[in-house]
Parts: structure tokens; sequence; C-alpha cells
């Protein structure tokens, strides 16, 4: 099966996935994927460009994978803000689509506490764009941080 998780930044989207997942499935997390190829120290948020550039090309090369084996075990990806024609493909695929949102206020005070600034930006976006809710769509709170 298939899941995509989707929300905000500092939404729990990782912290949902933690609590389903077992260890014989596949998560693919960006943030997760440019720890794995980053140097020793380096910042689980904010990362460097040019690593965020071969994330995503490593990001985009497991997906193809996992989806070829979505029926022979259980695959988590982060998408935090999928458009159209990715969720169009998700559907296609027979995903389920599970939304991680914790509400605003919360998500803006962990980004306060936690990420970098800029972030907020791109949760007010992730606030601006999201549709109504849709069919099949499963609304999830985070945990209690």
């Amino acid at each position: 099966m298939l899941y995509v998780i989707t929300g905000p930044p500092a939404g729990g989207k990782s912290t949902w996935i933690e609590a389903h997942a077992k260890p014989t499935d596949v998560v693919i997390d960006l943030d997760r994927i440019t720890a794995a190829i980053s140097g020793p120290g380096a910042p689980g948020w904010n990362q460097n460009p040019l690593q965020l550039r071969v994330a995503h090309k490593a990001r985009y090369a497991a997906m193809y994978e996992a989806f070829e084996l979505r029926e022979q075990l259980d695959v988590y990806l982060i998408h935090t803000m999928p458009q159209a024609k990715a969720m169009a493909r998700y559907k296609r695929l027979g995903a389920r689509i599970v939304v991680v949102d914790p509400g605003r206020d919360i998500v803006m005070q962990r980004i306060e506490a936690m990420r970098d600034p800029g972030m907020q930006r791109v949760a007010a976006r992730w606030y601006r764009s999201r549709p109504a809710r849709s069919a099949g769509a499963v609304s999830q709170p985070s945990r209690a941080w």
C-alpha cells in the first residue's frame, strides 16, 4: 500500500510515520534522505541547497522503485504540497492520502521554536493553497509537542 503523507512544515508528518510504519516498510522522507547523504553534524532542517539537489534526485529514484513494490510492502511518502498532477498519479496508484495538520497556530509555534523563520512562509503557503478537503483524505492531528 502507498501512503502519501501531506501537511504543513512542522506539522508532524515524520512523527505520524514513526507511529505507523514498521521496520520492513519503505519511508521516503526528503529530510531523512538529506541527512543520510550529508556529512556529520549537518542540520536536520535548513539543509544546504546542493545537498538538497542530490537528495531530490535520490527521492525521485526511491519513489520510482518503491511505487513498483507497493503491493508487496507498505510505502510511506512525505509530500508536503503535492500539485494536482502528483495527486492524480498517487490516486491512480491507489494511494491513501493522509493529511497531518495540528492547526496553523501550533505549526507556527513549532516553526518559531525549532525551525528557520523562512519556514513560516512555506507553512502560510500550505494553508493558503490547501483545497477543500477531498474525498478520501484523512486528517490526522499530530502528537502534543
